[in-house]
This record gives structure tokens, sequence and C-alpha cells, in this order.
């Protein structure tokens, strides 16, 4: 029987293809398609379907598709064992639908359509494994999207001022109007629930319990990048505080995922925050005004990071479910090619020279170098790079080369053949794509001056940073009464600074418990003793009075008569 997956695969891989090229004609030509679709008239009023097509977002859609169709050739195997397979086949492809819509919508509607598509599809996907962790991370996730969607339509309605929700318009000779002031924020608001800045990090190492070819997809081009991107499109009309406001969060995000991800043992979590750490320097570079190079970054990581989740899933499917990397170590000896894969794409997250990575991420910290900024932000972005290359080393350490600590009988090996293909699709351009992008999107090189020691600053903190990680992975804490302190203090920084305590407790315990005493105080206490039971006591006491007089009637009436004729008589 012919798969679903081989067919979605080809149909992906074919648009990808068509729009990469297309990007490439936009591009050389500069030039932009706007297209309105007259869905249904009435009277003078027009219901429009808006698309924009630009080099911008040809591009990104060929990267989504392209990622997409590797990622549902190595869900054929991946999920192989899965009696729901089209239904879970079907369910990734309405989350590239929904991606694509956002992508190309010049307008707020549309891309309030292609957002909550996300937000919903991503809810199924992350509790398709049916378990009470899944359902509290599913919970987490579509709550916290929720806040994004509200801003979403918030800035909906002031844009109706305007007269036409096609921000596009309106963007740059708008932008010192108070309308479009809040807009920005809005707009800023939902970007960061949706890219999982600080508040809203808790989310996204939540939502790894999903499948993970669904994590590689999540994670490397389709709902934490629609944020991002959003913002790139709205680049224009973000003033200076915002934007400020914005490299604040973005620098904080990045360096607390750093620290997390060195303190965490969960192989799918330390890149999913390894995927936090990269947003927030996305979001550092977008708020200095650089969103080229924001976009540029956006493009390289999702190929990077969806090989790396590919190799992790590979790794996990082979160790029976096992995603603790202390279980790991010696895989290079059994999984010879996933660990090339692995390494390589490990290796171009730290920004190792000439690979996808190193492009983006250099130029980033140059041009940071360039501007004129304060030394907490420098110091920041530095040590956080720093930090990206510490855990990525201490990973490649515990499960490529340390000792092997599985079951001695164990089936490791690298026979997925369909998995590795899926892999192998994507490792060429981890290995290519930075430079080739780096030709298209800059044809003009930037000018960059600086002196030596602030040139080779990158690479000295990525050297210092893969020593750290190497000396971090040898010794392991043995935790006591005399070392609570340092155990707290890695609690801390390994639950993401309490982050996931706060937005459940405060979104689950308090408002439940609130709910309770007020259930006790007011619906069982006050409303009751006031409302529902005292008219009920009322309307009982009142018919039992009636009840009295009417089973006594005859009695009262004579009484009355007597009582009567007393009166008549005494006057």
């Amino acid at each position: 029987m012919f798969s679903i997956n081989y067919v979605y695969f080809g149909v992906f891989l074919v648009f990808s293809m068509m729009s990469f090229i297309f990007s490439l004609i936009f591009m050389i030509m500069d030039y932009s398609v706007i297209f309105e679709f007259e869905l249904f008239s009435i009277n003078s009023s027009s219901i429009l379907m808006t698309i924009l097509l630009d080099w911008m977002s040809l591009l990104f859609m060929s990267f989504v598709l392209y990622i997409s169709s590797m990622v549902v050739l190595y869900s054929k195997e991946y999920m192989s064992g899965d009696l729901n397979m089209n239904r879970f086949i079907m369910l990734v492809s309405m989350f590239v639908l929904s991606m694509m819509l956002l992508i190309i919508s010049p307008n707020l509607i549309s891309i309030l359509l292609g957002w909550d598509g996300l937000g919903l599809v991503s809810y199924c996907l992350v509790i398709y494994y049916q378990n009470v962790k899944s359902y509290n991370a599913g919970m987490l996730t579509a709550l916290t999207n929720r806040i994004g969607d509200v801003a979403l339509l918030m800035s909906i309605a002031w844009m109706l001022n305007y007269g036409s929700w096609n921000y596009i318009y309106y963007l740059e000779f708008m932008k010192n109007d108070l309308s479009m002031n809040l807009i920005s924020w809005m707009v800023v608001l939902a970007s960061i629930t949706k890219s999982a800045q600080i508040p809203f990090s808790s989310w996204l190492p939540a939502a790894m319990a999903a499948p993970t070819p669904v994590s590689s997809l999540v994670h490397s081009s389709t709902l934490v990048t629609a944020g991002v991107y959003l913002l790139i499109r709205f680049n224009n009309s973000l003033s200076l505080n915002l934007m400020m406001f914005l490299l604040f969060l973005g620098t904080l995000t990045m360096f607390m995922a750093g620290l997390g991800a060195n303190f965490e043992y969960d192989l799918k979590k330390i890149i999913a925050l390894s995927t936090l750490s990269q947003l927030g320097l996305m979001m550092s570079i977008l708020a200095l005004g650089e969103y080229y190079l924001a976009f540029f970054h956006l493009l390289t990581h999702a190929l990077f990071k969806a090989t790396l989740f590919m190799c992790a899933g590979c790794m996990i499917h082979n160790l029976n479910d096992c995603q603790d990397i202390r279980f790991m170590g010696g895989l290079v000896m059994h999984m010879p090619l996933t660990s090339c894969f692995f390494n390589i794409s490990n290796l171009s997250l730290c920004g190792l020279p000439f690979l996808s990575g190193f492009y983006s991420k250099d130029l980033i910290l140059e041009v940071l170098s360039m501007n004129y900024l304060n030394i907490f932000i420098y110091l920041i972005f530095f040590i956080s790079t720093g930090l990206t290359v510490c855990y990525t080393f201490r990973l490649m350490y515990y499960s490529m080369f340390g000792s092997f600590n599985f079951l001695s009988l164990n089936n490791l090996n690298d026979k997925g053949f369909l998995m590795l293909k899926g892999m192998g699709g994507l490792i060429f351009m981890v290995i290519m794509g930075g430079s080739l992008l780096m030709w298209i999107i800059f044809p003009t090189p930037y000018f960059i001056c600086l002196p030596l020691i602030m040139k080779i600053m990158a690479l000295l903190v990525s050297i210092l940073g893969a020593y750290m990680g190497y000396e971090f992975s040898k010794f392991y804490l043995h935790y006591n009464l005399k070392s609570f302190s340092i155990f707290q203090l890695s609690l801390f920084f390994s639950l993401m600074w309490n982050m996931p305590f706060l937005s459940t407790f405060f979104i689950n315990f308090y408002p439940l418990n609130f709910g309770k005493i007020i259930y006790n105080n007011l619906d069982q206490g006050w409303s009751e003793y006031l409302g529902s039971q005292n008219f009920f006591n009322q309307f009982k006491n009142s018919s039992m009075f009636m009840q009295i007089l009417f089973n006594n009637n005859l009695k009262i009436f004579l009484i009355l008569l007597v009582l009567w004729l007393i009166f008549i008589l005494m006057i």
C-alpha cells in the first residue's frame, strides 16, 4: 500500500523548490506582489483575501516546506508503530498550512487565522501521546498562546481606525500615531508569547511532550519562529522604547536558557532550551534594528535545529525511549552516521567557522560590537554565546564520548534508513546553507571594522565555553546537607528561574484555590443564606402559614365572626 507520507513528502518538496526559485527571481528583480481576492461583497463593503509574495515570504516558505518534507519522510519510520499514522500526518500538514497562511498574509485577520491555527494544532500535537504530562503541557502551551491571540485581536480592533487591516500600508508613515503605537505593543506581546520570551518561556520545554518529529518542526521553522517573523514584518513601526524593552527581554531569555541547559539531563529539553536561547538572540538583534540579520539567523537556525531534533529522536528510538543523557555515552561507536549528523549540527549551533550557524551568529556578534551600546548588553550577548558552546560540548561529552551506561543487552544501530534519509536531506544544507544564504541575502557585504581583540572575541568566548562544558561534564554534584545551597542554586537555574512554577501555580493553583474559597464562602455561604436558601425559607414559612389558614378556615371564620359580633356589641 502506498503511504500517505510519500505523497506529502513529494508535495512539500516540489512546492519548496518552486518557492525557492521564485524567491530568487523576486530578489534579483527586487519585486513584490500583492494579490487581492474578493471573497464576497455586500452593498459597498467587500471582504478581501490578501496575499503578499516577496523574496522574504517565499524564501521562508521554501525553508518551512523543505524541513516539513524531511520531517514527514522521517516520521514514516519513527512513528511506524503508531496506529493513527494518517491522523498524525494530517495534523502536521495542517500545522504547515497554518504557517503558510501566516507567512503570506499582510492582513491582520488572515494572520490571526494562521496564528490561531498554529496554536490549536500545536495543542493537538502536544497531547498526541495521551497521558497526564502531555495534557498538562498541552494546556500550558494553549493558555500561554491564548494571551498572544487576545493581543492580536485587540490590535485588530485598534486597526479598525485606519479603514483596512492591511497593516503593511501603514507601518512607516503612521509610526508616530498613538493607535499604531498601541498596535505595536500588542504585536510585541503576541510575538513574545509565541516565541516564548520571558515571562512566557515555560511552555517551550513543556511542549517536548509532543512526538520528536513534531518537536523538530515546531522548534525549527514553524510555531516558535512565527513571533519573530511577525516582528520582522512589523519592524518599521517599533518605537525606540519598545525596541529597548524587547532587547532587554531577548537578552534575559538568551542568558536564562543558556544557563538552564547546563544543568539539564533530558536530551530533548536541552535542545529545547537551546532553541529558546537562539530565539532570544533573534529577538535581541531584531530589537537593535537589524531585522535582516534576525531573518538570516532564523533560516540558518531552522536547518541545524531540525537536524538536531531528528538525531535526538533517532537516539531516543534506539535507546528504548530513554531521554536521560546520563544513560547514553559512546554512541559514536554504535550509531556512527547519526552521531556524525548530530555533531555537525551541534558544531553549527556553536558557530564553528564555515558551517551554517557561523555565518549568522558571527555576523550578529560583530554587528553588535560595532554598535554603541552599554556593557550589560555586550556582556550578556557574549556570555550567552559562551554558555551555548558550554552546554553543547557537555551534551556531546555525555552522549558521544563518555562511558556507555545503557543496558548491556541492546540493539543500538544505524539501520533506520528512512530516518537517515530525512536527516541526510538536511545535513547538506546545515553545512552549505549559511554561505549560500549569505551570498543571496547580502549581495553587498556588511563593512565591519573592529580592533583585533573584539574581532576574535566570538572565537575566544567559544573556545572558553567549550573548555568549561568539558570540565562541567566531568564532575557530578553529590548533594548533602553541607552543599544544600549549591543544590538549591542548581535547581533554581535548571528550573528556568522558577518560571514553570510561576506559570503553573499562577495559572492553575491560585485561581483554583481562590475559586474554592469563593465557592465555600459565597456560593455555599452568604449567597446561599441571603439568596436561594433564604427565598426558599421565606416561601416555605409563608406557605405553611397559609396552609394553617386553609386547614382551619371554618374555625377561623367562626372566631372572626364572634370577634366581629363582640366588637359590634361593644360599640
